[in-house]
């Protein structure tokens, strides 16, 4: 295992805009990957439940809600598995690339006419190789930078405009071969997105020096033994259990959905308390883990808002949404372009803010206390829209550009920021676990979404985005009041 000196040493420290080198690999990694991932999920939730005739798969609009909002859970989910993974076994490079060809290989699976087996088949490969990917290549982003350096934060937020350049581009174009071409056509798409991805990676590679190169943790001999038995025994008992529920007639989506909520919310509490209690968690990193705990909470509630605009906010843009255009007929997935676009614009904005305010911005605390406001905002504006809107007319689309628009001035204020705290206050020994807990964040949230899809549909629209938006608003004024406590925890880092 190398020193975090020795890997910072090994890495070009300039050579992309003033940041690493390295930082260009990852950059260009992650936007094909998030263009394949965004791409596939513009037209996902249509091809779910639009009619046979037009090309979909003609499942129940509130079932496919709910399937999203599994899907987008374990996603996130399955990066304990793949930071496992990179800590213990290929370190976080070799991770980044196996989960780049797993993904790849579920958005060919979506490109064929294979009906409802390969949609399910599909999200089996890209679950488990965005586990591997995502939260390793972040990891390694954090890899590039000494503890101190006062770049990372612009850095972070550099490689988050990367992410979203991607998911600017892939609804657009994926969209149009959709419109034009059917799903499958945009869902090829994806896969050959996600191919560029893996050759710019493999291309480029070098500039990352050592960072990321071996496991941070390696198994021991003895572990090894007990791993392969534990997950045997483990894959065993999951199987057993689905049988069970099969022959008993409990294996609906919707009992899947309360599993998968409580896993959401059950995981990471486990996860938090298993790293505080280990012995290679010193002193410092356990008060760290402790001020953690109220930032997390913020994400899950600020991702349970944001989530929903591949759910409840699509199907409203989709059914609600005037979306007829001068004589055009805008695609519905084109609206998931809003938010990468407005992320694209403002993160310069934010990166040179937050460089030129150094120590005198706000704390880590306090900017995810603001994103809350703005993600609760989001959601009033919602509300005025389905107000001032006359009955029985579709809304202008407008409003919801606007929402889009509040939530990402939330965004930006949380997931940079977010990814930079995260390798910051990682205890050492689970560097690459402490980032797939950051998304894990999204998982939680997107586990109660499953729950939350349901009740859409039995309440008033007004009741939702009011509810949903006022806890937001609460949850932030109880951060920002609590802050300088949670501040201190943190032990020095800022």
């Amino acid at each position: 295992m190398y020193s975090k000196e020795e890997i910072v040493k090994s890495v070009p420290q300039t050579g992309f805009v003033g940041q690493p080198k390295g930082l260009f690999t990852l950059f260009f990694t992650e936007f094909w990957e998030r263009f394949s991932y965004y791409g596939m999920r513009a037209i996902l939730l249509f091809y779910m439940y639009y009619a046979v005739k037009d090309g979909g798969l003609g499942l129940d609009r509130t079932q496919a809600n709910i399937i999203m909002s599994i899907y987008g859970s374990l996603i996130y989910m399955s990066g304990i598995i793949g930071g496992w993974i990179a800590d213990r076994i290929t370190g976080m490079r070799k991770a980044i690339f196996y989960g780049g060809i797993l993904i790849m290989i579920g958005h060919i699976l979506l490109a064929l006419p294979l009906g409802v087996t390969a949609l399910y088949l599909s999200m089996f490969f890209i679950i488990i190789g965005t586990g591997l990917l995502k939260p390793n290549v972040s990891s390694v982003v954090g890899d590039l930078y000494a503890e101190n350096d006062a770049r990372r934060d612009s850095g972070f937020s550099i490689f988050y405009m990367g992410i979203n350049m991607g998911g600017f581009l892939a609804p657009l174009l994926v969209g149009l071969f959709q419109k034009n071409w059917g799903f499958h056509a945009g869902f090829s798409v994806a896969a050959v997105g996600m191919f560029i991805g893996l050759v710019v990676y493999l291309m480029s590679q070098k500039s990352l020096g050592l960072a990321g190169s071996v496991a941070p943790n390696p198994l021991s001999d003895k572990e090894k033994k007990t791993t392969t038995r534990n997950f045997t025994i483990g894959g065993l008992i999951i199987v057993i259990l689905g049988f069970v529920a099969y022959q008993t007639g409990n294996a609906s989506i919707e009992n899947f959905s309360l599993l998968i909520t409580f896993l959401g919310v059950m995981i990471p509490t486990l996860f938090i308390i298993y790293m505080y209690r280990s012995p290679k968690t010193n002193a410092d990193e356990k008060s760290r883990l402790l001020a953690y705990i109220p930032l997390f909470i913020c994400a899950v509630m600020f991702w349970a808002i944001a989530e929903q605009s591949s759910t409840v906010i699509a199907t409203f843009i989709d059914t609600r949404t005037n979306l007829n255009l001068w004589g055009f007929e805008i695609p519905a997935a084109w609206f998931q372009s809003f938010n990468p676009l407005f992320i694209i614009v403002l993160a310069p904005m934010f990166a040179i803010m937050w460089t030129k305010l150094a120590d005198r911005g706000p704390s880590t605390p306090k900017k995810f206390a603001l994103s809350l406001f703005f993600a609760g905002i989001s959601f009033f504006v919602m509300i005025a829209a389905i107000v001032l809107t006359p009955e029985d007319t579709l809304v202008n689309p407008l409003w919801v550009v606007f929402s889009i628009f509040l939530l990402v001035l939330g965004e930006l204020l949380l997931s940079p920021v977010g990814l930079s705290a995260t390798t910051k206050l990682a205890p050492a020994a689970f560097a690459g676990q402490t980032m797939a807990l950051w998304f894990l964040a999204s998982a939680a949230a997107q586990a109660i979404n499953a729950q939350l899809v349901r009740v859409y549909g039995m309440v008033s629209e007004t009741t939702y985005f009011g509810v949903l938006g006022g806890l937001s608003v609460v949850l932030g004024v109880i951060i920002l009041l609590i802050s300088p406590i949670i501040s201190k925890a943190m032990r020095g880092i800022k």
